[in-house]
């Protein structure tokens, strides 16, 4: 009995890193998605903006498929609840993730305005679709879906879209923009990161204030002391941010950035523990860490997997930071040019 108490909430924490962890690394190159019809001035700097994200990008997306798969292995039930409730908005997702990832591969194939012009609006709109769909999908699974005793949606194919759904997905895609923003700060050099830094300092309390309000609403619905305790450090994270921004601290108001986006996303797993989805219908039916959960035995391999798996993932990623840690400016990219074909005629 133990076990099947034990493991199940090792790997609710486990998902609600994984998740963490993907708004962290994924929201700031979703965020330089949106910025390129926003924020570029020119076709030099949404160059730039692509290669400060160009070595990183696809390997952030892993922990999106990672933690939907440990969903899926652990949990199958609410995954099950969960996937089949929401599958227009996260149909809608994976086509944006698509004609996003498609635009990085195509955009600098030919040296073309009106081909740019179309890459640049798919990646842009593809990273917001994204955004916005994710954040609504994790605003659901913290204040409910309207399923039945078996985990079936009750209503309509939009019977999902709520005031609830609106305030996570505005919420992620206004963080994804600050924190791409300040990622920017810390990653370029010269005017893109004088403007970016200008505009953190600007747009930073605006840009935090719907996460910080959903936080908010789920703390004061389900939560407990140590909730509130997670929010006010990371209404602390927040302040932080804004202050070494003001003071030119790229590095130190990034890493406060993302204490803030630790710190909530916390409090709202916490605060919905050990429900992992709840019913909007009848507390009776919300799907919990014990009934929505795999059997002992595939945890437990799921487990052993897992420690071997996640460290090397995690130095990998590392590892790529590192070698990709210098500065970027519009100085260090090359002429634009088509694309040549390595076959030749004949």
């Amino acid at each position: 009995m133990e076990n099947i108490e034990t493991l199940p909430t090792i790997w609710f924490i486990l998902i609600a890193v994984l998740w963490t962890g993907y708004l962290f690394l994924e929201g700031f190159d979703l965020g330089v998605g949106m910025l390129m019809k926003t924020f570029a001035r020119n076709n030099a700097e949404k160059r730039l903006l692509l290669n400060t994200v160009g070595p990183v990008w696809d390997g952030n997306e892993v922990w999106l498929l990672t933690a939907g798969g440990a969903t899926f292995a652990a949990f199958p039930f609410w995954y099950a609840s969960l996937f089949s409730t929401l599958y227009v908005p996260l149909v809608l997702v994976l086509l944006a993730l698509i004609f996003r990832a498609v635009s990085f591969e195509y955009r600098g194939k030919v040296d073309s305005v009106r081909w740019r012009t179309v890459w640049d609006w798919a990646l842009s709109l593809g990273s917001f679709v994204s955004a916005f769909g994710i954040g609504a999908m994790l605003a659901l699974t913290t204040t409910g879906l309207p399923i039945n005793a078996n985990g079936d949606r009750v209503g309509g194919p939009f019977s999902w879209f709520t005031g609830y759904a609106l305030l996570g997905g505005l919420a992620i895609v206004a963080f994804a923009l600050v924190h791409a923003l300040a990622f920017l700060a810390l990653k370029t050099d010269g005017d893109v990161r004088l403007r970016a830094r200008a505009a953190v300092r600007r747009w930073l309390p605006l840009g935090l204030a719907p996460l910080a309000a959903w936080v908010v609403i789920v703390a004061v619905q389900r939560g407990n002391p140590f909730s509130w305790v997670l929010i006010v450090v990371a209404v602390a994270g927040a302040v932080a941010a804004w202050v070494f921004n003001s003071r030119d601290r790229e590095g130190v108001s990034f890493a406060f950035l993302g204490l803030f986006l630790l710190a909530g996303t916390a409090s709202l797993f916490v605060s919905v523990f050990p429900t992992v989805l709840p019913s909007t219908l009848d507390p009776a039916w919300d799907l919990t860490v014990s009934n929505a959960s795999s059997s002992p035995y595939t945890l437990g391999l799921m487990t052993v997997v897992a420690c071997i798996g996640v460290p090397l993932v995690l130095a990998y990623q590392a590892w790529t930071y590192w070698v990709f840690r210098k500065r970027l400016s519009t100085a260090h990219l090359p002429a634009a040019h088509d694309f040549a074909p390595a076959v030749g005629k004949g």
